[in-house]
């Protein structure tokens, strides 16, 4: 490939992971190395292109597309790199530019420190040296990856920047801290939410009251999105977003714990993120002190799960949806609309008779406006006694869930002992296996047979064991749970109509039984309200 005249491009590339190799791949060693090369051999340079902090596994690099367009357009037919690396370590597009491309185009490509050059012919030597560097990177992404997840493991968090309501501690690396500047933002959004705000609804909250948004208050801070901020009107400080609120309402963040690996890359290779499965993710414990505390942000979680709609049916809000359930087969209650009377009303109904008849369950019903009635009348009732004896009505309250918690929490702790004295069982079995395979008293297909089986069970004896805990300590909490509940229905003054948001704080769920006609003519039907934190109480 005999050039007459060497346009050349001074091709340097460094990754990221390529800067632990110290000054011998910078920028600049790159840069001496190849001016050294042209002088020495009175080369043309067009121009210098360099990716700096560009992986060299894929080749979507800006400086690179630029080259290559160069190259296009006949202002380059020379690309000098200080060795093969530089130009990339892919194997399979490596091969495609050297022996494929530059032939097409009559490009020279010359790589100074390992002597290849095309216009000489390059060593048969290259494929492998191809093939290395891509070993090379796959190597390094496994070791980063190992490292990272012993980091991780260790309490240690990696960020850009700090999550709203914290920021980086001062006295240990890696490490969040409370910001106190900041954490009240936070506080208000899981307030807003404890009493049955969706994050639509917090959304315009925050911008009603002009709260300003993470992003904004980096840029005051640390002058970072100047792009976004620096001459944007003032509105744009407090611009919330609904996917903004809800991220910080499913984050663990707040509660103490780091999560990891919400997102990867497809391959060593391929940089496109995609989301993980939450099962996949790694989530590390008390890695720093909490902002909101474990039962309030559970609560969260559970209120998100449960949202009901506000939207309008047939001009008629559910406010009720994915509330009301049948009391016999616990089936949710559809809403729906009877049109074949004089005087048209909107009522719920079993949706699993509505589905499969009276084989599976019976047509139970209730009309709207009478369930709206009866839930509003009791939740003015509960308001009345929190303001007329508030002491009254929490005793009667903890007798309640004391009485109801008894024999669950007996049963419970019987299962809790159950699987601990199974799990201690598990693990002196696992000892003497070991025992005996090392003894040679068993094979090794029988060893990792048995050690498998036990392995899985232990896991899920520990799964078992941790979830009785969390329940028993659940039913311990009656007290705190009833008083939260206090505090909350204080809250409202006077409740003269009822709203999703007003559902959503108060109330877990309604069960509905069958109407039962008696002999004097007359219809009773029975409906249990579940209120949140405390369960039922009449």
């Amino acid at each position: 490939m005999k050039q007459l005249n060497n346009n050349t491009a001074l091709y340097m590339r460094l990754s990221r992971d390529d800067e632990n190799f110290g000054d011998s791949v910078s920028i600049e060693t790159q840069r001496t190395i190849l001016n050294q090369f042209v002088k020495e051999n009175g080369l043309h340079v067009v121009d210098e292109y360099v990716d700096d902090g560009y992986s060299g596994t894929n080749f979507e690099r800006p400086a690179f597309k630029r080259m290559i367009e160069d190259v296009e357009a006949g202002r380059v037919n020379c690309i000098i790199t200080k060795d093969l690396s530089r130009f990339g370590r892919e194997h399979i597009m490596m091969g495609y530019y050297l022996e494929f491309y530059f032939v097409d185009k009559n490009v020279r490509y010359i790589a100074v420190s390992e002597g290849e050059d095309t216009e000489k012919g390059l060593s048969d030597f290259v494929p492998f040296k191809n093939l290395f560097n891509e070993w090379f990177a796959k190597d390094t992404s496994r070791k980063i990856k190992t490292c990272m997840n012993a980091k991780f493991l260790a309490g240690e968090r990696t960020f850009a920047y700090a999550p709203l309501g914290y920021k980086r501690d001062e006295h240990t690396k890696n490490k969040l801290a409370i910001d106190d500047e900041t954490k009240w933002i936070i506080e208000k959004i899981y307030s807003y939410a404890l009493l049955g705000n969706g994050a639509n609804r917090i959304t315009k909250m925050l911008i009603a009251e002009k709260i300003p948004t993470p992003g904004y208050i980096n840029f005051k801070r640390n002058g970072t999105f100047a792009n976004i901020y620096a001459d944007a009107p003032p509105e744009k400080s407090y611009a919330w977003t609904i996917a903004q609120v809800k991220s910080i309402l499913k984050d663990e963040t707040y509660i103490g714990n780091t999560v990891h690996y919400r997102e990867t890359n497809v391959s060593y290779k391929n940089k496109h993120r995609v989301r993980k499965d939450k099962s996949e993710w790694l989530i590390v414990k008390g890695t720093h002190e909490g902002i909101i505390s474990y039962d309030d942000f559970s609560t969260v979680q559970q209120m998100i799960a449960t949202r009901r709609r506000t939207n309008s049916f047939d001009g008629t809000n559910q406010i009720f949806a994915g509330l009301v359930k049948c009391a016999d087969c616990r089936w949710s209650m559809s809403y729906s609309h009877n049109t074949s009377v004089k005087v048209p009303y909107y009522y719920y109904k079993c949706s699993r008779y509505s589905l499969y008849g009276k084989k599976h369950c019976t047509n139970h019903h209730i009309r709207y406006d009478t369930l709206y009635a009866y839930v509003l009348s009791r939740l003015q009732f509960w308001v009345g006694q929190a303001k007329t004896d508030e002491e009254k009505l929490l005793k009667k309250m903890l007798a309640v869930t004391e009485k109801e918690s008894v024999n669950t929490h007996k049963k419970q702790d019987n299962a809790l002992k159950a699987a601990e004295k199974r799990k201690k069982e598990i693990d002196g079995l696992f000892v003497r296996l070991y025992e005996d395979f090392v003894a040679e008293r068993i094979t090794e297909y029988n060893f990792n047979m048995l050690s498998g089986k036990y392995q899985t069970e232990q896991a899920e004896l520990e799964q078992t064991i941790d979830g009785l805990k969390k329940e028993l300590a659940l039913i311990k909490s009656n007290e705190t749970n009833a008083e939260k509940w206090l505090t909350l229905i204080k809250q409202y003054d006077d409740i003269s109509e009822l709203t999703a948001p007003l559902l959503n704080a108060l109330i877990e769920k309604i069960a509905v039984h069958q109407a039962v006609k008696k002999d004097d003519g007359t219809t009773e039907q029975e409906v249990e309200i579940y209120y949140r934190f405390i369960g039922k109480i009449d």
